[in-house]
């Protein structure tokens, strides 16, 4: 997925929510750049977000960034206090804070001790990266509460439909080895043409095994998910919930290796409320809380595959 290029406070403020996936409140995003290796690396923080600090500030300098932009959202003693707490761990780190602000309603305030009390207008049209985050596929959602409800199990008609297919799939002979199954899904999706009920009740069932789950993320196109999100958010919301930590852990890994840590995040959490062990979804947990680049999250593929190995 194509990077977003950020030059100036401005290019920031318009870039959140595309990074996000969704527009913060009550939040403190740190974006660190100017690193080792090219792009940068944002963080959103809960507000109030002083506990967090040092483990982020520890996060970005481990990584190689040697500046960053601070963004709060939220009341104005809230932002300042998390800001000044993450000004400091930052410090401590070796990252210098380029700027820092609080953002509301077309407005920022500097966090600076001579911010105008009216704060700064500014219009993110005059910025490029909306367009070029549109033009890249990227879709912002009103708020977290939004990204979290689009990973969430269908309801109503389409919920009972499921049911049965699912009760006909766990009863049924095995039929069609699984992987032959997940190549013809996968090849109709990446044209656009979804999996039909009966599909994703056998896919989700034989998803629960490891085997077949390792050779549904292997083929995964880390290059361009796009496809593969689609896919297996369709999946995830679709399957029984005994069945949603495979395809919620795949959509992860897919929105991860895309750049999208909110969707990686919520993606996640079903995961593992569905099944606070499942390995996966702890393994990505702790390589994307250390914010391991995407680029490196193959050695989680093989970290998962020995354990499985070494436990059967």
């Amino acid at each position: 997925m194509t990077s977003l290029v950020i030059r100036t406070l401005l290019d920031a403020i318009a870039a959140v929510p595309y990074l996000l996936g969704f527009h913060p409140s009550r939040s403190l995003v740190v974006i660190g750049f100017d690193g080792s290796m090219p792009g940068s690396c944002a963080a959103r923080l809960d507000l109030p977000a002083c506990e967090a600090a040092e483990r982020t500030a520890a996060v970005l300098a481990g990584h190689g960034f040697r500046r960053a932009l601070l963004l709060g959202y939220g009341p104005a003693d809230e932002v300042g206090e998390s800001a000044a707490a993450m000004h400091a761990a930052l410090g401590s780190a070796g990252v210098t804070v380029a700027e820092a602000a609080r953002v509301a309603d077309g407005r920022y305030w500097p966090l600076t001790p001579d911010c105008p009390e009216e704060g700064v207008p500014y219009d993110v049209s005059a910025s490029t990266i909306a367009a070029e985050a549109t033009f890249a596929g990227r879709v912002v959602l009103a708020d977290r509460d939004e990204l979290v409800r689009s990973v969430q199990p269908l309801d109503g008609p389409a919920r009972a439909a499921m049911r049965r297919a699912t009760q006909r799939a766990e009863l049924s002979e095995p039929g069609d080895d699984p992987v032959a199954l997940l190549d013809r899904v996968l090849a109709r999706a990446h044209v656009g043409v979804l999996a039909t009920d009966e599909e994703v009740a056998r896919l989700g069932v034989h998803l629960a095994d490891l085997r077949v789950r390792d050779e549904a993320w292997l083929r995964l196109d880390e290059d361009d998910p796009a496809a593969d999100i689609v896919f297996w958010r369709d999946v995830l919301r679709r399957v029984e919930e005994r069945y949603a930590p495979a395809p919620a852990s795949l959509l992860a890994y897919a929105a991860y290796s895309g750049g999208d840590g909110g969707l990686a995040n919520v993606a996640l959490e079903r995961a593992l409320n569905a099944d606070p062990s499942y390995t996966m979804a702890v393994l990505l947990h702790e390589v994307m809380d250390a914010g391991v680049p995407p680029s490196k999250l193959n050695k989680c593929r093989t970290r998962d595959r020995q354990h499985h190995q070494e436990a059967s």
